[in-house]
């Protein structure tokens, strides 16, 4: 048996589309987010969990090995096949190894297809043996990723089926859930109540839901190895597009797939690959897994390392295009939300990476010999032209070059820095005036812009080096002019002074004072893991991530760990 903390370990596999597969190493689900089919409808947002999780069970003799497990209120797992887990592995995609009491042993994969939503699941016997069976209960939902399913009478039991191909329509205003397996179906509608989600019952939110079974799916295992295909029908232009012998296609993407991922690289360049998804036409670059969909900071920020230091440049360039065109007076949206609502623009650095992002792509492009076409190139020039100016001249959320060449941003109420964690009305870092980041980010972004923003670089460069060395603790202040009030400066120790020496094309510091404030970050902030997003002996530090939703947003940027920063610090420190 696996050891306790690798069985609550948690495996994903995205699709590329924004949807995914994830789960426990041990089968458990702790999450809501943890499903078989959790497919984008609107790639790469709109994401819904379609089937949750499986009921799996071997059979021969009479004897029934559980090969899942699930858990249920108040606590209690039924069936628990944790005991017979005898290994696990995360290469090429999930793959566990079941032994029974007897000896017997099973191979179960499970890989999510790339740009489809479809997720493909194997059994094969390593040991032979007569009289094997295999049966599955699926566990349909029918829900938001964030929310929960309960039992009700709008729910369709019934199937679709077409030799291998079972469909099920539980609800109209949904995708239907499409079936391909090499096994014979058998209705038995039954609901599955009181399924306990404990990690969101630690998170403090609510944790029970209740599971919608339709049927069993029955393989004989001794006759040749049991193929599940699980799709969404109709999203998009990636339909699942089920149909024909399981076996025969759920082989036939297995190889594609396994061609493709051994293209890639190593396993860094495969971790990578999961976060580059569709939008539309293009592409972009999720956030976070499983929470988030494509949000503009975050997206120019890992761009640099998922697309740039792998060597896609094509990818990278389709990215920076896709978003070319969001420009809104002078801001690129911060977020897109998940059900075609308007855009949110509550960033002040999303655009100023973005121009730091399509001046390193157009570097390593020139370095790889590779012509940049025309149109593409005034695409992304015009962008960052509107970027400079709209910042320049003034626009959202009190954004604009102050007479010090500086950017000043930010409102009561509006959290614009990458430190943006809110509770209601409280906004917990709010940091308004002028942040040390967001000059660094301002004045690489005005290089990057050529000949046309060199004087007002050089003004903003030098009130920098002006306004921003704080004596008293030999490092840079985190804001300058603080709620917009000439001379009020904040002297917390926080990380992102790094910015200035490290992270960017062009440092802000150097000599002894870039000396002085890497040496501050790394002794007041440097973890094994990353930064600490504040100083241990400032006022408000928090130094564990947890409780609930008030106590983790509290703690957020308060101390908490973000390893994305260690990239900024390494280059300052060799620097």
């Amino acid at each position: 048996m696996l050891p306790e903390a690798l069985r609550e370990a948690e495996w994903l596999e995205a699709d590329g589309l924004g949807g995914f597969a994830s789960g426990t190493v041990g089968g458990v689900r702790t999450r809501r987010y943890h499903a078989l089919l959790c497919a984008a409808r609107t790639p790469p947002t709109g994401r819904l969990v379609l089937v949750a999780s499986a009921e799996v069970t071997l059979e021969r003799a009479g004897a029934r090995t559980p090969l899942s497990a699930q858990r249920y209120a108040p606590g209690v797992v039924a069936p628990d096949g944790r005991a017979f887990l005898a290994g696990f592995r995360l290469d090429p995609w999930p793959v566990w190894t079941w032994r029974t009491a007897d000896g017997l042993e099973v191979e179960q994969e499970l890989l999510a297809v790339h740009e489809r939503p479809v997720v493909a699941m194997r059994w094969r016997l390593l040991t032979p043996a007569p009289g094997v069976r295999l049966v599955a209960r699926p566990f349909l939902s029918g829900r938001d990723q964030h929310s929960l399913h309960h039992e009700n009478p709008a729910f369709r039991f019934d199937a679709e089926v077409r030799g291998d191909r079972v469909t099920w329509r539980p609800y109209d205003a949904l995708p239907a859930v499409v079936s391909l397996a090499n096994a014979e179906y058998a209705a038995e509608p039954h609901w599955y109540r009181r399924a306990l989600l404990a990690e969101e019952a630690a998170r403090g939110f609510d944790a029970v839901e209740d599971l919608a079974a339709p049927g069993l799916l029955t393989w004989d295992l001794s006759a040749g190895d049991a193929w599940w295909l699980l799709g969404a029908e109709g999203i998009a232009a990636a339909s699942a597009a089920l149909g024909g012998s399981a076996a025969a296609l759920g082989g036939e993407l297995r190889a594609a797939e396994l061609a493709r991922r051994s293209a890639l690289g190593g396993p860094l360049e495969r971790a990578a690959d999961q976060y580059l998804v569709r939008r539309g036409a293009g592409r972009t670059i999720v956030a976070g897994y499983p929470w988030f969909t494509d949000w503009g900071r975050d997206t120019f920020i890992a761009l640099r390392g998922l697309c740039l230091a792998t060597g896609r440049l094509d990818d990278a360039g389709a990215i920076l295009l896709e978003w070319a065109g969001a420009v809104s007076e002078g801001m690129l949206p911060n977020r897109f939300v998940d059900e075609g609502d308007a855009p949110e623009f509550n960033a002040v650095d999303a655009s100023l990476w973005y121009v730091i992002a399509v001046h390193e792509w157009l570097a390593a492009m020139r370095a790889d010999g590779r012509p940049v076409p025309a149109a593409r190139r005034r695409a992304l020039r015009a962008a960052v032209d509107a970027i400079l100016r709209g910042y320049a001249g003034g626009t959202r959320y009190g954004i604009r070059a102050d007479e010090d060449g500086l950017l000043a941003c930010g409102v009561p109420g509006v959290q614009l820095t990458w430190m943006d964690a809110r509770v209601g009305d409280w906004v917990v870092t709010p940091r308004i005036g002028k942040p040390v980041e967001v000059q660094a980010l301002w004045i690489n972004a005005l290089r990057a812009g050529g000949a046309r923003w060199r004087g007002l670089a050089e003004r903003a460069t030098a009130s920098f080096e002006r306004r921003f060395w704080n004596e008293a603790t030999g490092c840079l202040f985190d804001v300058v002019d603080a709620d917009h009030v000439a001379g009020r400066d904040d002297g917390t120790i926080r990380p992102n002074q790094v910015f200035a020496v490290g992270g960017l094309p062009w440092p802000l510091l150097r000599g002894a004072r870039a000396r002085a404030v890497v040496d501050v970050v790394e002794r007041e902030l440097l973890t094994p893991l990353g930064l600490r997003s504040l100083g241990p002996r400032e006022p408000g530090y928090v130094p564990r991530y947890e409780g609930g939703p008030v106590e983790r947003d509290g703690a957020y940027h308060q101390g908490t760990v973000w390893p994305w920063l260690i990239g900024a610090f390494a280059d300052a420190w060799v620097r």
